[in-house]
């Protein structure tokens, strides 16, 4: 239960008609994807799952060129158009890797801050990554400590597309760019997109590692989310991070077979991907959408 402070908090959120919880999804132009279509069939997926929340307030923000198809959307969702260009450097191979990741950053934390700036009347923020999935309890969660700073989401699941099988991976936070639930005042958010400076946008919004060390360096550290918050799709042909396959990265590559010990480490990491986790995870057909998008991820049939 809400401790006497949050219960008052949350009722002022709600005086002020602040919605408590915005999930903010970033898309890359479409130049720099080489498969749209299944680039639009996960992003269904992953507004599927954040469909599926068990506390209603919350609404989702989604940022795309114009141009983009994107999929059909539930009422609580709304779409920001921008203009960027393609990013030269996206391709990881393009050139050395930090000039691409800084370039990631700029362009990622561009479109997170034209979405955070259509809702500034959110308590928190959430960047969703757009092949990613949540618990359905995140909202609730945030809602029993609206006077937290924020959460990282240190430990989660990875997932490979039409596995049967999740691996715990309790260094969550440093790995997947879903993991933060930021309260919205620490972004100090400029009063319109042109004041904001470019070190800003790709610390503050555009990398998932840096902004939790500046936070706490500011006197504000994120908490430690008590639960499995999010799956990150791994090794599909869309992921920018050229994640590998799920079971190639931690069972069937030369290192880790010729050593045991971390195998059978791994294996103990190993669940498997019950209705209870789909459920809580994959979302609803948020007025059919689902059902006409494919929210239930490929190759993952109903438990039964």
């Amino acid at each position: 239960m809400p401790s006497s402070s949050c219960r008052a908090t949350l009722s002022l959120v709600e005086a002020e008609g602040k919605t408590l919880v915005t999930f903010v999804i970033p898309v890359r132009h479409q130049a720099n994807s080489k498969d749209w279509p299944s680039l639009k069939r996960r992003l269904a997926q992953t507004i599927a799952s954040i469909s599926g929340q068990s506390n209603g307030n919350w609404r989702g923000v989604i940022v795309a060129n114009e141009g983009a198809d994107l999929p059909d959307l539930p009422p609580k969702f709304s779409v920001q158009r921008v203009t960027f260009p393609a990013n030269p450097l996206y391709d990881l191979h393009s050139a050395e890797r930090e000039q691409v990741y800084e370039a990631v950053r700029l362009d990622k934390g561009r479109r997170v801050l034209t979405g955070m700036l259509s809702a500034r009347d959110t308590h928190f923020f959430m960047v969703v990554d757009d092949d990613d999935f949540i618990s359905a309890n995140i909202v609730d969660f945030v809602a029993r400590n609206v006077t937290a700073n924020g959460w990282k989401i240190d430990r989660g699941y990875l997932w490979s597309e039409g596995g049967r099988l999740l691996l715990h991976h309790d260094d969550f936070a440093n790995y997947c760019g879903t993991s933060l639930i930021t309260r919205s005042d620490l972004y100090r958010l400029p009063a319109a997109f042109e004041d904001a400076g470019v070190d800003y946008i790709k610390s503050m919004l555009g990398s998932h590692v840096r902004i939790g060390k500046l936070l706490a360096d500011a006197g504000s550290p994120l908490g430690s989310l008590p639960f499995r918050g999010a799956i990150y799709r791994v090794g599909h042909s869309g992921a920018h991070s050229k994640s590998p396959n799920l079971f190639r990265a931690y069972f069937l590559n030369r290192s880790i077979l010729r050593h045991p010990g971390q195998l059978l480490r791994n294996l103990k990491r190993m669940r498997l991907l019950s209705r209870v986790l789909q459920d809580e995870f994959f979302g609803v057909e948020a007025n059919g959408i689902g059902e006409r998008q494919g929210s239930r991820p490929t190759g993952v049939a109903p438990a039964v």
